[in-house]
């Protein structure tokens, strides 16, 4: 049986809600357009019913995919015991060798986003902070080359605080 990945409790609730929005709203909107585009006569050349039925295959082909997905992740929700330290679901601050300071938080590869600081468990960055506590320095391998940081800050609250 294959390790099964992780995702805190609010991206798997973005997924659940993606899919909800999908299966509840958008594909009856689009089937209804569908059926509206069909009975125009010729399909052949009708560019709203072409439009549609594949706006219809992509819908289908994303509720397919969350409905596996969301069954297949490991929710995440508690802070550790030891909220000193970096886990998964952890916001970091670090401060790198030109006193530039990075915020990232700790996440499943299904809420990664480089904006918001969402990063990857498996991606380098997380692997070298994972485990470690504040005032501890951690040189990274990234495809730029090694780069020092030291963490100035651990914590587990939501993004928006």
């Amino acid at each position: 049986m294959a390790p099964r990945d992780y995702i805190t409790r609010a991206g798997w609730q973005k997924l659940a809600d993606e899919l909800d929005h999908l299966w509840r709203d958008k594909r009856p909107f689009v089937v209804r357009k569908l059926a509206d585009a069909a009975a125009e006569g010729d399909r052949s050349e009708n560019a709203e019913y072409i439009y549609r039925k594949k706006e219809l295959r992509e819908i289908d082909r994303r509720v397919r995919y969350l409905g596996r997905r969301i069954d297949e992740l490991s929710v995440v929700d508690p802070a550790p015991d030891d909220s000193e330290r970096v886990f998964f679901g952890a916001w970091v601050t670090l401060v790198d060798e030109h006193d530039t300071t990075h915020r990232y938080r700790i996440v499943g590869s299904d809420e990664t986003d480089a904006a918001s600081g969402a990063i990857s468990l498996h991606s380098p960055v997380a692997r070298a902070l994972l485990g470690r506590r504040v005032a501890d320095a951690v040189t990274v391998n990234l495809p730029g080359g090694a780069r020092e940081f030291e963490i100035m800050e651990i914590d587990y609250e939501p993004a928006d605080h």
